[in-house]
C-alpha cells in the first residue's frame, strides 16, 4: 500500500506542476517525454532533436550518464561529448539508437521517429572530413 501511495503523490505532483506552468511550456512538455529546455531557434533541426533527445544523457555538465561512460571508456583519446566527434557514422549513431549499447536504452520509433534520427545523425556527423 505504501508503494501505491508513494506513487499517487508523485502523478499528482507532477499533474498539479504541470498546471501550473504556462500553457505554451505545459504542450511542450507534454508533446514528447523529453526535458530540453532548448527552443532551438535559428538552429538546424539535427541540433533541435538533439538537444531534446539526447543532450540529457549526452550533453554537457555534471550527472550525464552517456558522457560520463564515453569519458570512463576513452580517456580523453577521444572526446566524450557527441556532437565534437568527428569519427561517428549515420548509420552507426542509427545502430545504437535502435539498438542500444551498454546503458543506453533502445529507442523505439515511436519514441523517436526515422526523420528526427536522421536529422540527429546528420548534426553529429557534421564534422567528418568526406
Amino acid at each position: 500500500m505504501k508503494k501505491i501511495g508513494a506513487f499517487l503523490v508523485v502523478v499528482l505532483a507532477f499533474f498539479f506542476a504541470a498546471k501550473a506552468l504556462p500553457a505554451q511550456e505545459a504542450v511542450s512538455r507534454s508533446a514528447s517525454w523529453t526535458t530540453s529546455t532548448t527552443q532551438g531557434q535559428g538552429q538546424p533541426r539535427g541540433y533541435v532533436q538533439y538537444q531534446n533527445y539526447c543532450s540529457m544523457c549526452h550533453g554537457e555538465g555534471v550527472g550525464k550518464p552517456g558522457t560520463l561512460a564515453l569519458q570512463a571508456k576513452y580517456k580523453g583519446a577521444m572526446p566524450a561529448l557527441l556532437d565534437k566527434r568527428t569519427d561517428l557514422t549515420q548509420p552507426l549513431i542509427k545502430t545504437y539508437v535502435r539498438n542500444g549499447l551498454s546503458i543506453m536504452p533502445i529507442l523505439r520509433k515511436t519514441e523517436i521517429s526515422d526523420a528526427d534520427l536522421d536529422a540527429i545523425a546528420a548534426y553529429l556527423t557534421r564534422n567528418n572530413k568526406p
